[in-house]
């Protein structure tokens, strides 16, 4: 990094901090501090919604999502246009009706207090869980990748966000997210059309879309109903659905984005907007990690993208094997180059099947290189990464973008992890202020409320950086936001569902329901993962919601049936 990368980060996150503090101090009450004074505009209410999802994660996840696995991981966003009208026509015109500042009021009203509390305790569980992954994310990987201290990382990253956050609550967030949403796209326009400039002066757009096609990496559509797939047009559309049913509908990261609306139409515009753009953002950022691919094609690429994982390796005694591995890809990567030029050349199905075949190798390679880093990470006892799915961008613009956009694009990671965390911060210092404090502790005055949500506010920014602190890597980390949302969305959907439209159910019937259902589907997902039941963590949405609902049900029935025959 060079002076004006750092000029270039230093003053967009400075810039970002210090406007949404200065626009948005002083609120006065608890409706301007929680719901913005709900004054915001429909596309204010779009990208904002739409930066608390698309973190740090998103950004630096899935470009290498899709230089590893091509395209399909798209299929994972097309229940979201669905769950977007029926938010819009259901959960919002209730909680306007009802003026609630989370989404859990709802369910004291149609069931009981416990009824409310456990799902603000459940969204409170996962949701923290999640705020420090979006902190740690860009924390791990820019540490490893710059060599800069993990901790005070970390620990920035953190106190930037509760600056503003504490200081002028959910319009803070809004106002900083219009601002962060503009560097990401900036960043990552810029990104993509650098990409493709560096590709050889033969190679247009049209010409690398062939070459990602022949290497399989344009396979949107998977209509197959094979549970090994994780990504398939089925596990998007009802999976996908269900997840963002219950992640537009009743996680209150969300809700209280779109609560700051100043109407139920503005509310409702914000989340179709967010569904009509989303997948096409998400399409755009695969599709740059499928041109960082087809770069690679003719640039030659580390065995493992994590440098701290090489350096490790490198310094073990398994030294030896892995140079080995280096050159033996140096030389595969020499003739898959050659076929690559014959296939733009003749676009004939031998060189097809010779650039499969290469690409098969070359995973191979990598497979052994990761092999060997794993027996040096155990022999030396230092954890380390050897999956380098979430290094491949981020090498990528450290090594060929020009200065000052390097700066501008460690500026697009550090906006969107700081975006998303404040909502998540935001939203949890509301649950507990309003569904655990203020509903258990009797009537605070507004300047009270106001005070303990700024509490609250520091004291969730103080948790989310702890968990950082000790988080560690998995397979992939939107996978790894997604699976913790998914084992605890689906249950929290169907109690909503079950307040919505099965109104002969009671209170008692569904926190039982929701216990049993909630134990449940922590097994599922431990089963899963050893004893390979084959079950894609996308399904955990659908099959929560679907048991807490016959579950409820069923009990519900019973009861029904013994005070029946009591009667009688």
């Amino acid at each position: 990094m060079q002076t004006l990368d750092w000029i270039v980060l230093i003053g967009t996150l400075l810039t970002i901090v210090g406007y949404g503090t200065w626009k948005t101090r002083g609120s006065k009450n608890v409706e301007e501090y929680i719901k913005g004074g709900n004054s915001s505009k429909w596309w204010t209410i779009g990208l904002s919604v739409m930066a608390t999802q698309a973190s740090a994660i998103t950004f630096l996840s899935t470009p290498g999502q899709a230089f590893n696995d091509g395209m399909g991981f798209v299929q994972f966003y097309f229940g979201l246009p669905i769950a977007m009208v029926v938010i819009c026509m259901v959960f919002i015109p209730l909680y306007h009706r009802l003026k609630v500042y989370t989404a859990y009021e709802f369910l004291e009203n149609r069931f009981d207090l416990k009824t409310r509390t456990l799902a603000a305790v459940l969204f409170l569980v996962q949701r923290g869980l999640a705020a420090g992954i979006t902190i740690f994310a860009p924390a791990i990987i820019l540490s490893a990748v710059l060599g800069w201290n993990l901790l005070l990382l970390n620990v920035i990253i953190g106190f930037l966000v509760i600056i503003y956050t504490v200081s002028g609550g959910t319009k803070a967030v809004s106002v900083t997210q219009k601002h962060q949403m503009a560097v990401i796209f900036t960043g990552m326009f810029i990104a993509f059309f650098l990409i493709v400039d560096k590709l050889p002066e033969d190679i247009t757009f049209t010409k690398a879309l062939d070459i990602a096609g022949a290497s399989g990496k344009m396979e949107i559509l998977d209509f197959s109903f094979d549970l090994n797939n994780r990504y398939t047009v089925w596990t998007g559309l009802i999976g996908g659905t269900f997840l963002m049913l219950s992640y537009f509908g009743t996680d209150q990261s969300q809700v209280q984005r779109y609560l700051s609306g100043k109407s139920v139409k503005e509310m409702q515009m914000g989340l179709i907007f967010n569904g009509l753009l989303k997948i096409p953002m998400q399409f755009f950022i695969l599709l740059v990690g499928v041109m960082v691919f087809v770069f690679y094609q003719f640039n030659a690429t580390p065995v493992n993208f994590n440098p701290a994982a090489t350096e490790l390796v490198l310094n073990s005694e398994y030294a030896n094997d892995y140079k080995a591995i280096q050159q033996e890809q140096q030389a595969l990567f020499n003739t898959k180059k050659a076929s690559i030029t014959n296939y733009i050349a003749s676009a004939n199905t031998t060189s097809e099947k010779e650039i499969i075949k290469f690409n098969a190798a070359n995973k191979e390679l990598r497979e052994k290189g990761k092999a060997l880093i794993n027996k040096a990470s155990e022999a030396k006892n230092i954890k380390v990464e050897s999956n380098d799915k979430d290094y491949v961008f981020l090498h990528f613009i450290l090594n060929n973008l020009p200065r000052g956009l390097i700066g501008l694009l460690l500026a697009v990671i550090l906006s969107a992890a700081m975006s998303s965390t404040a909502s998540e911060l935001n939203a949890l210092a509301t649950t507990t202020a309003m569904d655990l404090y203020k509903r258990n502790t009797g009537e605070k005055t507004e300047k009270e409320m106001v005070n303990i949500s700024k509490w609250f506010t520091l004291g969730w920014g103080i948790i989310a950086i702890g968990i950082a602190s000790i988080a560690n890597l998995f397979e992939n980390l939107i996978q790894l936001v997604n699976i913790i949302g998914s084992i605890f969305y689906g249950n929290i959907l169907g109690i909503f569902l079950l307040a919505f439209f099965f109104k002969f159910v009671k209170a008692n019937a569904v926190f039982i329901g929701a216990l049993i259902t909630q134990g449940i589907v922590i097994a599922l997902f431990l089963l899963d993962q050893y004893e390979h039941i084959n079950l894609p963590f996308l399904w955990l949405n659908f099959f929560g919601c679907v048991i807490v609902i016959g579950i409820a049900m069923g009990i519900q029935t019973l009861n029904l049936s013994k005070k029946n025959s009591i009667e009688n």
